[in-house]
């Protein structure tokens, strides 16, 4: 029987009683006699040699220690739990400690909104809001007063307005600005400087287009500013912005690139004329002043002849004869047998009248 049922085994089964991977012992995995090893048990040394025990897989080496690295295995632990809670409680902790308390400097305002809605405006020192994302906290400069330039020597297109005589006129100006109302300024205005802008360039374009050239580039800068300003903030107080417009300084007033030296030329001919004009008027004021004053004196002169006819005839004889003879050499002789003493100039002197005269005789 036995020897039979031997002869009826299938030749592979009887070479390979423990599967495809080889036989099996009575207490162990399946082995292989001769045949191809199991591949999910590791090698052992009875495998006819083929080494020891590689042990745990890369795999398995990975997990171990990413669990290690995070406090894996804390919670089988005694105290593992307390650990995780008081993990969770030091993030919570930080997480209100920098979202909810916040520094207001003085020349600042904090805007709070709460889920996205106005809430309250927080005034400077030192706040505390709800944690975000419940409450948010933006600050404002509301008391900084800031610059913005248009037409600027620095931009490369020109402010060119035309104004109310049809000329051209190319501006430069600065307009400044600050905060009024912070939660306006903070919901109203995605982008607060191009608002301002374009505000400025209308206002100033509403105000040149009913001023003359010369008034633009002169005398009339200083009513164009006011007028501007007033234009602006009326049209931001409509949008309801909060932004409050402390001024607009025009810094340039110029023709056209284009036109700007013939301009030159008729500012200098305008400034040559009033020259030679005004130095006309200071001449003629100077001559009526000594025509006037020569007048009065005339008069005076007049008075005294009227009361003393003949005492200011030789008076005015006297004076005459001596602004003309003042200055010249005299000789002066006697009659009646008295010889005349003739005292001759020094050399190099001018010859008295009556020798010259005598000379020519001669």
């Amino acid at each position: 029987m036995d020897r039979t049922d031997q002869t009826n085994t299938p030749p592979h089964i009887a070479a390979n009683e423990g599967g495809p991977w080889g036989g099996q012992d009575e207490d162990g995995p399946p082995r292989s006699k001769g045949g191809p090893r199991n591949p999910w048990t590791p090698p052992s040394p009875d495998d006819g040699g083929r080494g020891p025990d590689r042990g745990p897989s890369a795999f398995d080496e990975l997990f171990r220690r990413a669990r290690d690295s995070f406090g894996g295995g804390l919670g089988d632990q005694p105290g593992g739990g307390k650990i995780w809670i008081l993990v969770i409680g030091v993030i919570i902790l930080g997480w209100i400690g920098l979202t909810s308390f916040h520094s207001v400097g003085q020349r600042q305002r904090g805007v709070v909104s709460f889920l996205g809605s106005y809430s309250r405006t927080l005034e400077p020192g030192m706040n505390m809001t709800l944690p975000a994302p419940f409450e948010n906290v933006r600050v404002i400069e509301a008391e900084e007063i800031r610059t913005i330039d248009l037409g600027s020597a620095g931009e490369e297109a020109e402010k060119l307005v035309l104004t109310g005589d049809q000329n051209i006129i190319n501006l430069g100006y600065s307009v400044r600005w600050n905060v009024s109302n912070p939660r306006q300024f903070a919901f109203q205005l995605a982008q607060p400087e191009e608002t301002i802008k374009q505000v400025a360039e209308s206002a100033m374009r509403g105000v040149i287009a009913n001023v003359a050239l010369n008034e633009a580039m002169g005398p009339g800068r200083r009513a164009i500013e006011q007028q501007v300003q007033q234009r602006m903030q009326d049209i931001l107080d409509s949008y309801g912005v909060g932004i409050r417009i402390q001024g607009v300084a025009i810094k340039q007033a110029d023709p056209p690139a284009e036109v700007i030296n013939a301009f030159k030329d008729v500012t200098a001919a305008q400034q040559d004329a009033d020259t030679d004009i005004n130095r006309a008027n200071a001449y003629a004021q100077q001559r009526s002043s000594l025509s006037q004053g020569e007048a009065a004196a005339f008069d005076k002169v007049y008075e005294q002849y009227k009361m003393a006819p003949e005492v200011t005839r030789r008076r005015l004889y006297y004076e005459t004869m001596e602004a003309i003879l003042g200055n010249m050499s005299k000789t002066v002789i006697e009659t009646n047998g008295v010889a005349p003493y003739m005292q001759l100039p020094p050399p190099g002197a001018v010859r008295p009248a009556t020798d010259q005269a005598a000379g020519g005789a001669k």
